[in-house]
């Protein structure tokens, strides 16, 4: 059994994108159906821009696959781009008949200025096209071959819109999901979404944009995923760097996160409840302050992560910037872009978790075919539960 990894490639207005993953195993029911579900709820949300209107996703299956069964092999897909017609001549990857005007006002808050000193490019093009949010629609693919793996274990992976802008949704519990899918800015509060909404339109009227708050949460992820071990095997750190990863997010809370600093311990962790409280799972616990993990591993109660995305950098009355051939003074390049992309950015959050979920699931318990999984899965369950006879033991 390999590691479970993936690769993406492609540029946002080149043909396509592809994505590899590897480690997957064989027997696992998977159809271009199923991953386009997610690829559609990505490209929705309100303050998205035209773009999402030339593409309809789909994730066409090239490898792996044969039968509606995964092969065990390196999954293959390949998204197509619709609107590479449309820019055959500034993407092609033959060489140029003619010359091609290059972008060279540099976008504060993107990676045009780092990127083009780090390879030496004079034209921004070559990286803007890859460091486009543009490439999130490999992740959410992948993200939905694992997605279909954790089901198999009855793990179900949720987002919700917490802020966008100033305005905060009212803290839920557990957010009613069919009611957060209805809504364009997938918010589960409907007074505070039709204000994200008017806050929407504000910026876009102002030429600006908006930044927010998602939340992912993960429930029926089963005790002991992830290890207290080694630093790069603690699971609450690699669920951040994940979701620190995706496009604009500049921070990431599990559970509590940042507020549980204002409370005192007693007021910071989750009571462990008796077994006639445990409600058909074991170990159950009072509150989630630790978003379902502690010591780097999964606790049993649900995983609850959050990414805190900054406005998009691409804005429609440009920043004063600097051009990177000439130094001197312009306003910012800009590109058709999105006002607000929180709601979509929870699609991709979900992903990622996913992602890092299913990688943890194949550690612990193996398998090269989801038979094999299962029943290392089943036999781990068993042994979950109080150690009986410890303290006669001396323990």
């Amino acid at each position: 059994m390999t590691a479970l990894r993936f690769l993406t490639a492609g540029e946002s207005h080149g043909k396509g994108l592809s994505v590899v993953i590897e480690g997957v195993p064989a027997g696992l029911p998977l159809s271009e159906e199923y991953i386009a579900v997610d690829l559609r709820r990505r490209q929705g949300g309100y303050g998205r821009s035209k773009r999402q209107e030339i593409e309809q996703d789909r994730a066409e299956l090239t490898g792996g696959v044969r039968h509606g069964l995964t092969l065990g092999g390196p999954i293959a897909m390949f998204i197509r781009n619709r609107d590479w017609e449309n820019w055959q001549d500034v993407m092609q990857p033959e060489p140029a008949e003619r010359e091609v005007n290059k972008v060279t006002r540099l976008r504060p808050g993107h990676a045009d200025l780092p990127g083009t000193m780090k390879y030496g490019f004079d034209d921004v093009r070559n990286v803007l096209e890859r460091a486009s949010a543009r490439e999130t629609a490999a992740r959410v693919a992948a993200g939905a071959v694992c997605r279909r793996f954790l089901e198999e274990f009855g793990i179900e992976v949720h987002s919700h819109t917490v802020s966008i802008g100033d305005v905060q949704a009212q803290a839920d519990a557990e957010p009613g999901w069919a009611a957060v899918e209805e809504s364009s800015v997938r918010c589960a509060d409907p007074q505070a979404g039709e204000r994200m909404v008017r806050a929407i339109d504000a910026a876009r009227e102002a030429g600006d944009t908006l930044g927010g708050v998602f939340e992912v949460r993960a429930g029926g992820v089963p005790i002991g995923l992830g290890s207290h071990v080694h630093w790069d095997r603690k699971l609450d750190g690699r669920l951040a760097q994940a979701v620190m990863s995706i496009h604009a997010v500049k921070g990431v809370e599990i559970g509590g996160g940042f507020a549980l600093t204002a409370a005192p311990g007693s007021e910071a962790h989750d009571v462990i409840l008796p077994p006639e409280r445990w409600d058909g799972r074991p170990w159950r616990r009072a509150t989630n302050r630790a978003g379902g993990l502690e010591g780097g591993m999964t606790n049993g109660e649900p995983v609850v992560v959050r990414g805190a995305l900054k406005p998009i950098s691409t804005l429609s009355k440009p920043l004063p910037s600097v051009d990177l051939r000439t130094a001197e003074e312009v306003r910012a390049h800009y590109e058709r872009s999105d006002v607000c992309t929180v709601p979509a950015a929870g699609v991709i959050g979900e992903a990622m978790v996913c992602i890092v979920l299913a990688e943890a699931m194949l550690e612990k318990f193996g398998g090269d075919s989801l038979d094999e999984t299962k029943r290392n899965y089943e036999a781990y369950v068993r042994t979950i539960g109080p150690r009986a006879g410890s303290a006669a033991d001396g323990e």
